[in-house]
């Protein structure tokens, strides 16, 4: 049986954490969860570790000092997933705003449709996203827009944050060389899988905003985006030989 893992990182999310994972864990394949906290105040890691001790085989935790950024995380637990055999990894907000049951349809994009990366998309059936001022959702909108012309890569949402990654696509890239650490990660990420010559889907899905606890966006983390992608255009991509 394949291994599946759900990476969540975590800063002052204790409003949903518990939820999260168990919500997780009731589903009908079974998912292991990483969760990797970066040093939340809150107590978020305490509520990880008490979990734990019901879920030992299934549930695991990297804690980290202080906000390190979202890229970082992700990086990490990419790292720690291909180090302990798991062959679908997977990234999800803890908040709710993806419904954990599409890991089911993610999973199976990549498992039975063929592709090495799916990805949850907002936007390629329309606009479904639940809860967002109008602003946000066109600041969303449009960004991946610009992406798919700047980089000439054919997915409607790329700045999605919900993901499905077959082993083999994260073994090929050189994660060591990923440079976006915030919002512009998640378009290095799926460019850089496209220009390996990977198999991208997106699966529909609705994005629905978060009901408790606080957003980690700001405005930074779009400038980033933007010339990131710039940067991107004209950088060769190798993977590892």
């Amino acid at each position: 049986m394949d291994k599946k893992i759900v990476i969540i990182p975590t800063y002052n999310e204790k409003e949903n954490i518990e939820a999260i994972i168990r919500k997780v864990f009731s589903l009908p394949k079974e998912f292991q969860v990483l969760v990797i906290d970066d040093g939340s105040p809150d107590g978020t890691a305490g509520i990880v570790k008490k979990l734990k001790e019901e879920f030992p085989e299934r549930l695991h935790l990297l804690e980290r000092s202080g906000k390190q950024g979202l890229g970082t995380a992700y990086l990490t637990g990419f790292k720690w997933s291909l180090e302990n055999g798991f062959d679908y990894i997977f990234e999800m907000d803890a908040d709710f705003s993806h419904n954990p049951d599409d890991l089911l349809r993610l999973y199976a994009a990549c498992a039975d449709d063929g592709a090495d990366l799916s990805i949850g998309s907002r936007y390629c059936h329309g606009v479904s996203v639940v809860d967002w001022p109008m602003s946000r959702i066109m600041m969303s909108y449009y960004a991946s827009a610009y992406v798919r012309f700047m980089l000439g890569i054919k997915v409607f949402d790329t700045t999605a944050g919900f993901v499905c990654y077959k082993r083999k696509v994260l073994e090929t890239m050189d994660l060591d060389a990923v440079q976006m650490k915030g919002y512009g990660f998640q378009i290095e990420m799926k460019y850089t899988a496209y220009k390996l010559g990977f198999r991208l889907q997106e699966v529909p899905i609705i994005f629905t905003n978060r009901q408790v606890g606080t957003s980690k966006m700001s405005s930074g983390i779009f400038g980033e985006a933007f010339w990131g992608v710039i940067k991107l255009r004209f950088r060769k991509i190798t993977g590892r030989s």
